[in-house]
């Protein structure tokens, strides 16, 4: 009982004694939400309107999509049924109390990674920012880490590849940012200390409870598998027999956490000293965070405090920093810029925001069906309209490369905003964003209250309209390739939105517009050549 209490003093001492040495950057923002209430977000992100992400790590090694390294444990899904990621791993490379994602690691080498022919590719496919994930929910770092052994520098391709990838998008001209999943590692991970509940390997513990001394005579020696997984916290119980029990367990323990984990070994902390190596080796102007608000509580706070005002200082007290972060309410927003994920808006918000998706799964996956590049072109149109920005992943095969699909998407998208390109960057909205079926043109300050799932929204089609203004100009796009006329209400003489037009302009086009103006509408006869069977784009001026 007394070594217990001895123990559990100097255990508290140490995190106590580790958090009074956490430093962070003074200046004008202080780690508190009504501080970070005073951040803008600078005008660079809001007339880069397009970036991609490179979702790339150790989970693209088996190329069978997300959430690798957490379902190769799950003998059976959510639906309990035969868990297919379990069943791939099994066949493909053992069980996993034999071989677990610690292993995976080793056979991910990246030898075919060229980051300054991909970023070149999405800079031609028309980004404006580029994003590099520095770890993700299996807490493995893609760069030199201070305070994580295992990361791509000590294994798998043995590179630093955030440093890589930000040495290509400085050359290429793009804005560097970086993203960080690794604050939900410690629940997330609970699956591999789990067992199977039937089969010839039932009861066997994979291999989360594998420790350093484990490793003797292993490709990992030296190295500690409890750093990567990253402890015990909610374990099941021996003894449980069928698929059921098991996934009541964890339909009970596990949730998605965004707090200090129970009985906290250190992990909060450490997470903050890894994110601040990130952010001082590599100076990112964008810190993407994979949280509902900022995570971790105060460790979040700090972190935030310490990049803004750490930004400030790179650009000689001018703050150019973004953060990212998610399902934050209207005055926690003010200190961020939210970001919804594979999802979009009904509203025109009034402060900047952020939708990321993917073309397939964010983790390489295999015969993949893709959407097409139509498809986030409409969608790209309108978010930008809603005062948005489109950050886009391209999931990248294990050794670094792209399929031919991908890269005919990026050419293709390139061609794009090499014609429309005028009517996206540099744009604002205009007072509404546009008219259609079922249109209500809501004006909020908060993305979040008018989120709406994909597959849920309305698709987009030649019948909807989207605008957004430059320099006095509007540009109108119809979402797709017209017959016969085209009415837009919102420009007609009588609504007090609309003034007398001066000219109407195919954008891309040379060929004269045939139009008139109504008082109820703005009447544009279709015209018989269109640049993009997606889009086509009017460049409207009026008369002062």
């Amino acid at each position: 009982m007394k070594n217990t209490i001895l123990i559990m003093f100097l255990v508290s001492c140490f995190v106590f004694s580790a958090q009074e040495k956490i430093e962070i950057e003074k200046g004008d923002f202080q780690p508190s939400y009504k501080s970070l209430q005073n951040y803008q977000c600078p005008d660079w992100f809001r007339d880069a309107k397009f970036g991609i992400i490179a979702h790339y790590g150790p989970q693209c090694a088996p190329e069978y999509g997300d959430w690798y390294a957490k379902k190769m444990y799950e003998q059976y899904d959510k639906h309990l049924r035969a868990g297919k990621s379990y069943n791939y791993h099994f066949k493909n490379y053992g069980h996993p109390s034999e071989f677990g994602f610690k292993d995976v690691i080793n056979t991910w080498k990246a030898e075919k990674w060229d980051p300054e022919a991909l970023v070149k590719l999405y800079k031609k496919a028309g980004a404006k920012y580029f994003i590099a994930m520095a770890n993700h929910h299996d807490n493995f770092d893609m760069y030199n880490s201070k305070y994580q052994e295992w990361n791509s520098v000590n294994m798998g391709p043995k590179k630093d590849l955030i440093a890589g990838w930000k040495k290509a998008a400085i050359n290429h001209g793009l804005r560097f940012g970086v993203s960080n999943h690794s604050s939900h590692a410690w629940h997330w991970y609970q699956r591999a200390y789990a067992y199977d509940v039937d089969g010839p390997m039932k009861g066997v513990r994979y291999d989360g409870f594998a420790t350093k001394k484990d490793g003797k005579g292993k490709w990992w020696e030296g190295y500690d598998p409890q750093e990567l997984y990253p402890g015990n916290h909610f374990a099941p119980p021996a003894g449980f027999e069928t698929k059921e029990e098991m996934d009541n367990w964890f339909k009970t323990n596990d949730s998605w956490f965004e707090t200090i984990p129970p009985k906290d070994n250190g992990y909060a902390l450490k997470w903050f000293l890894r994110c601040k190596d990130l952010v001082d080796k590599y100076k990112p102007d964008i810190l993407y965070f994979d949280d509902y608000g900022l995570p971790l509580e105060q460790y979040g706070l700090s972190m935030a405090s310490h990049f803004y005002n750490s930004n400030k200082k790179w650009h000689n007290g001018k703050l150019e920093g973004v953060i990212n972060a998610k399902h934050m309410d209207s005055v926690k927003r003010k200190s961020v810029v939210l970001d919804i994920e594979r999802k979009k808006s009904n509203l025109l918000d009034l402060v900047p925001w952020q939708t990321d998706d993917c073309i397939g799964d964010w983790h390489y996956r295999k015969n993949q069906n893709y959407k097409s590049v139509g498809y986030v072109i409409k969608n790209l149109v309108d978010i930008v309209s809603k005062n948005g920005n489109l950050l886009l992943s391209i999931p990248i095969k294990s050794d670094g490369s792209l399929d031919a699909y991908e890269i005919q998407f990026l050419k293709d998208l390139g061609h794009w905003f090499d014609v429309f390109g005028e009517a996206i960057y540099n744009t604002r909205p205009w007072h509404i964003y546009g008219e259609g079926k079922e249109e209500k043109n809501t004006t909020t300050t908060m993305a979040a209250d008018g989120e709406i799932k994909q597959k849920k929204a309305k698709p987009l089609s030649v019948d909807d309209v989207r605008f957004t203004t430059k320099d006095g100009t509007l540009f109108a796009f119809v979402l797709g390739k017209p017959k016969g006329v085209i009415n837009i209400k919102a420009l007609g003489l009588k609504p007090e939105l609309s003034s007398r037009i001066q000219s109407v302009k195919q954008v891309g086009v040379k060929q004269k517009v045939k139009w008139k103006q109504l008082d109820n509408m703005l009447v544009i006869e279709a015209p018989k050549y269109v640049v993009s069977e997606y889009t086509t784009a009017f460049k409207i001026t009026f008369k002062d």
